[in-house]
């Protein structure tokens, strides 16, 4: 299965090991999706996120550098993004456009007001981490 995962639900899976997030980051790490990347738009969101002071004093920079290195590394990287003027927020059209060009099965946020409410882009489902990790173990 195919992923694009929005910045929170990698930030949530970073801050608790215990939710679904993290389980999703963790059946990603167990070869049972395919997480999609965008380095233009995607890790540099990432990065900037890190970065904001109420997360930097509760993330390990170190382990979040180690993460975005796998992420190149592992994840199918995708090259140039088709243009979409979907969401209600700007910022999150990037995701819809990597959904199309991954030929993602899921887009996976916790944006209840702008993504969430979509519900699908193209053939992309648009879930909560929960949904992805219920239908992941199938």
């Amino acid at each position: 299965m195919r992923l694009v995962l929005d910045t929170n639900v990698i930030i949530n899976g970073f801050l608790s090991s215990s939710g679904q997030p993290a389980r999703l980051l963790d059946l990603w790490d167990e070869d049972q999706c395919d997480a999609l990347i965008s380095a233009e738009e995607q890790i540099a969101e990432l990065m900037r996120v890190v970065e904001y002071p109420k997360l930097r004093a509760r993330l390990n920079s170190a382990l979040i550098h180690d993460w975005v290195f796998t992420l190149r590394r592992f994840g199918l990287l995708l090259g140039d993004l088709p243009t979409i003027d979907i969401s209600p927020d700007p910022n999150d059209n990037f995701l819809l456009a990597m959904a199309q060009a991954g030929q993602a099965d899921l887009l996976v946020t916790g944006d209840k007001r702008d993504l969430l409410a979509l519900k699908r882009h193209g053939t992309t489902m648009i879930v909560t981490a929960r949904a992805a990790v219920d239908r992941l173990r199938g």
